[in-house]
C-alpha cells in the first residue's frame, strides 16, 4: 500500500501560522456529588509537574503545556502548545481539601464543596 499525501499549497502560510503562539482551551467534564465537584480532563503525556492548578473561592484555573519537538511532520494532530482554563462552579470549593490526581493520561479533580455551600439537615423536635 502506497500513501500520497498531497502537499499543503500555502506551506509557508501555514509554517507562519503554527510559530504564532496559541493558548488553547482544555475539554473538561464535571459532575456534581453530594459533597463535591469531580473534574475530570484529558491531558495525554502530561505529569503532575506539568500542571499549574488554582482554586480561589468558586473558580478553579488549570494551566499546562505540551513541549512540541522539533521534528518537522508531514501531519501534525498531537496537541501542543499551552493551554489555560478557568471554571467559575456553582458553589464555593474548600481549597484546602482539593485532590489532583493523573492516571492513564485523565485529570481527576475532587474538589470539595465548602461547608457553607453544603445543604443542611434540620431535625425537627417533636414535642
Amino acid at each position: 500500500m502506497t500513501l500520497y499525501i498531497q502537499p499543503y499549497p500555502f506551506r509557508r502560510m501555514a509554517r507562519h501560522w503554527a510559530e504564532q503562539p496559541q493558548v488553547r482551551s482544555l475539554g473538561v467534564n464535571i459532575r456534581e456529588e453530594e459533597d463535591a465537584y469531580i473534574l475530570s480532563a484529558l491531558v495525554p503525556g502530561l505529569k503532575a509537574e506539568d500542571l499549574n492548578i488554582q482554586v480561589l473561592e468558586n473558580v478553579v484555573s488549570i494551566e499546562g503545556e505540551y513541549r512540541a519537538d522539533e521534528a518537522e511532520y508531514l501531519l501534525s494532530e498531537l496537541p501542543s502548545g499551552s493551554f489555560r482554563r478557568s471554571l467559575r462552579l456553582p458553589a464555593e470549593v474548600d481549597a484546602d481539601k482539593v485532590e489532583a490526581k493523573i492516571a492513564d493520561g485523565i485529570l481527576t479533580l475532587t474538589l470539595p464543596k465548602a461547608e457553607s455551600a453544603r445543604p443542611k439537615k434540620i431535625k425537627i423536635a417533636v414535642h
